[in-house]
C-alpha cells in the first residue's frame, strides 16, 4: 500500500491524538502511538514518554522500540537524563549534542549510554497544559545535526495535543479522580510488561515482537491492550495469540 502524503500523515496523527473520548480508551497504548507518530512525521530515530506519578516520580509509560525503552528505564533509575529535566522545567530541552562534555557533565551516566546505542542528540518536549505537567516526551536522533526550528514545533504540537487529549479523557470519566486513573495507567504498564515477557518466554520471540502481536490483536479484535495483556496473564487468551507462526 502506497504511504500517505506527508500532509495526510500529519493530519491523520492529530485526528488520532485527539480522539480519546471513546470508552475503551487506553493510556498506555494511546502513547504508544504518540512515540510511532512522532518517529513517521519527525526527522529522529526513537521516541519515548515518561509520565509523573501523583508523588512527582516519573515512569516510563511508551517507547517506539525496545532500545529506547531500555535508555528510558536507566534514566529512571538513575534520575537523570532530557525527560527528568523537561519536567523538573516545564521546558523544552533542545537539540542537545550526547557525545559533548557538556552533555556529559549533565548527564554523566545517561549521555554515554546513549551514545553507545547510536543516538548523537536527544530532544525532549514537556507534556503540558498551562502551568500542568504530566510527563515529558523524549525524541532521540541518529544521524548528526540538530532537529530543525519547524520540526521543534511540531514535536511540541504533538505534545501538547497528546497532553490535551489524555486530560480530556480524565475530565469526563466519573469513575476515577485523576490521581487514581495516572495511577491505574502505571499499572496497566506493569501489567503489559510481564504480558510481553512472558509471551516472548513461550513464543520464542523478541519482546518488541510480543507487543507488537498483542496490539494487532487488541486492534483486531476491538479490545483494550491492558485486557489483552491480562488474558495472557491469567492463561485465558485466544489461542490464535499464543500460537507460534507456521503451526
Amino acid at each position: 500500500m502506497a504511504e500517505l502524503p506527508h500532509e495526510e500523515q500529519l493530519a491523520a496523527a492529530f485526528v488520532d491524538l485527539a480522539d480519546t473520548l471513546g470508552q475503551d480508551f487506553d493510556v498506555i497504548n494511546f502513547l504508544h502511538m504518540l512515540t510511532e507518530h512522532c518517529v513517521h512525521l519527525l526527522d529522529v530515530a526513537a521516541a519515548g514518554v515518561l509520565l509523573a506519578t501523583p508523588s512527582g516520580r516519573l515512569v516510563d509509560a511508551a517507547a517506539s522500540d525496545e532500545r529506547t525503552r531500555t535508555l528510558e528505564l536507566a534514566g529512571v533509575e538513575w534520575d537523570e537524563g532530557p525527560c527528568q529535566d523537561c519536567y523538573r522545567t516545564k521546558r523544552q530541552v533542545a537539540d542537545v549534542a550526547l557525545d559533548t562534555k557538556a552533555a556529559r557533565d549533565r548527564w554523566p551516566k545517561f549521555a554515554p549510554r546513549a551514545v553507545e546505542l547510536g543516538h548523537t542528540s536527544v530532544v525532549a518536549c514537556p507534556l503540558r497544559l498551562h502551568d500542568q505537567v504530566i510527563g515529558s516526551l523524549n525524541l532521540f536522533r541518529d544521524s548528526p545535526g540538530p532537529l530543525g526550528a519547524s520540526q521543534l514545533r511540531l514535536a511540541q504540537a504533538l505534545a501538547d495535543t497528546a497532553t490535551v487529549g489524555v486530560l480530556q479523557q480524565r475530565a469526563v470519566s466519573e469513575q476515577m479522580t485523576v490521581t487514581a486513573q495516572l495511577q491505574a495507567a502505571l499499572d496497566s504498564r506493569i501489567v503489559i510488561e510481564q504480558a510481553k515477557g512472558y509471551l516472548a518466554h513461550r513464543l520464542d520471540i523478541g519482546v518488541e515482537d510480543a507487543f507488537a502481536r498483542m496490539r494487532r490483536h487488541a486492534r483486531s479484535n476491538h479490545l483494550r491492550l491492558t485486557e489483552v495483556a491480562r488474558h495472557v496473564l491469567r492463561g485465558t487468551a485466544d489461542p490464535s495469540l499464543l500460537r507460534r507462526h507456521g503451526r
